[in-house]
């Protein structure tokens, strides 16, 4: 299958940049409900995700900062704790599947390596699942008719 089918496109994506400060990821996270977000560059490419534990632990680990001083401090100096691999689209449902394990969401990359969107693990799952039950619905017309 395709990945393509599963994709989400980035302008329905919510993102961020390097260059956001702490308060406007935090807000912006917290008014979509996210617990985590893509990071692009200004050319578009996909770097990196930044969770909520990841400004979490930035802050807690920097007390002199706070919520009050959010404002002054930009993405870029927050270190990402988890490495969320993108795929391209042109990528296989075993990759995306593998990827999906350990990320809610995969983000997908074009021919230029450029973000294009990402694919849900809810997504993934939901196909699974219909695929599942597909197949073991066959099984049951096949004893059926033996």
């Amino acid at each position: 299958m395709n990945i393509a089918f599963f994709l989400l496109p980035k302008k329905e994506v919510i993102t961020t940049t390097p260059h956001a400060t702490l308060r406007q990821t935090l807000e912006r996270m917290e008014y979509h409900r996210y617990t985590a977000v893509p990071i692009l560059s200004e050319q578009g490419h996909y770097l990196g995700t930044v969770t909520e534990g990841d400004l979490l632990w930035f802050l807690k680990n920097n007390e002199h900062i706070g919520f009050e001083l959010a404002h002054r401090h930009l993405l870029q100096e927050v270190p990402l704790r988890m490495n969320n691999k993108p795929v391209h689209i042109h990528a296989n449902m075993d990759d995306l599947i593998d990827l999906a394990k350990v990320q809610n969401f995969v983000p997908v990359v074009d021919d230029s390596d450029k973000f294009i969107g990402i694919v849900r693990r809810s997504d993934i799952i939901e196909y699974c699942a219909k695929q599942m039950f597909k197949s073991a619905a066959m099984n049951d017309i096949a004893k059926a008719t033996i």
